[in-house]
């Protein structure tokens, strides 16, 4: 039977566990029985409907009693809208919608690119390479006006920014361990990967360096296991911000380029190539 969605979940919710412990998925909205549509801050009545004495007026003019389901769910969601109306301010604009496709996309490269950014500001250390996960970010970047909520669901674990010192040797072997099973969310490094193999790997346009140390900026997550990565293993040092997550990283952007009047865009390039798709981490 077809699970009919009469309203909108609108999903502003911080997390206080890791990722791997829920579920998220996007689903499309069927509004095609009221006429319900997701509703901005200015629009509550004429996106959800309104109540006259005891019935529950739906958009399209539909009556129910305010008793029934219908009612009762309408009842709920109407008045939950005072408490979201921040999640629905308007913080940002895309020019192109964003999604956060394996092996690299506009959108793993501009989230991934920011966090070594921030971190390199907050160590005031050399960030060479960044390394996230792509179950990380939950929904895409919508085209056009960007709300707070849009952002919060992309990034809604309470990760953490941390710094990770590693030999050019080591990061060689998680790169290699990512070859064989799958990539994961990079910056900072260009890599080609073929039939499983670390085919070449370079950091700043040079070779890896196995002596050298390199800085890299990650995500508490992916320390101890998240995904499959254990960054925290063999690392020379390991500094961790838990005043500052990911998402406070995200917003500082989004709200310092909306108010220099600049929109939200990124592109790919090229900086991770895979010729086999169908490995995955198990």
């Amino acid at each position: 039977m077809k699970k009919l969605i009469i309203f909108p979940l609108l999903l502003a919710m911080a997390f206080a566990a890791s990722a791997q412990e829920y579920e998220w998925e996007a689903v499309e909205f069927d509004g095609s029985l009221t006429g319900v549509v997701s509703p901005s801050k200015d629009n509550v009545a004429e996106a959800i409907g309104h109540f006259e004495g005891r019935h529950y007026v739906a958009p399209n003019g539909t009556t129910y009693k305010k008793n029934s389901i219908v009612g009762k769910t309408a009842r709920a969601v109407i008045d939950a809208q005072p408490a979201m109306a921040r999640v629905k301010d308007v913080i940002g604009y895309s020019t192109e919608a964003m999604s956060a496709t394996y092996p690299e996309s506009a959108l793993s490269n501009w989230f991934i690119d920011l966090l070594m950014a921030k971190t390199e500001k907050l160590t005031g250390k050399k960030v060479h390479m960044g390394v996230s996960n792509f179950g990380g970010i939950r929904v895409d970047m919508p085209k056009g006006d960007i709300i707070l909520d849009d952002m919060l669901s992309m990034f809604p674990f309470k990760n953490q920014v941390v710094y990770v010192e590693h030999t050019g040797k080591q990061i060689r072997a998680i790169l290699e361990d990512m070859a064989e099973h799958r990539f994961e969310v990079l910056g900072g490094v260009r890599v080609v990967a073929d039939k499983g193999k670390l085919v070449s790997a370079e950091i700043a346009g040079e070779p890896i360096d196995d002596d050298k140390i390199y800085g890299v900026a990650t995500i508490t997550f992916l320390l101890d296991g998240g995904d499959g990565l254990t960054l925290k293993e063999n690392a020379v040092s390991v500094t961790s911000f838990p005043e500052v997550n990911i998402i406070d990283v995200v917003l500082e952007h989004v709200y310092a380029e909306t108010a220099a009047g600049r929109p939200i865009e990124y592109k790919t390039d090229g900086r991770v190539k895979v010729n086999d798709y169908k490995k995955r981490r198990k």
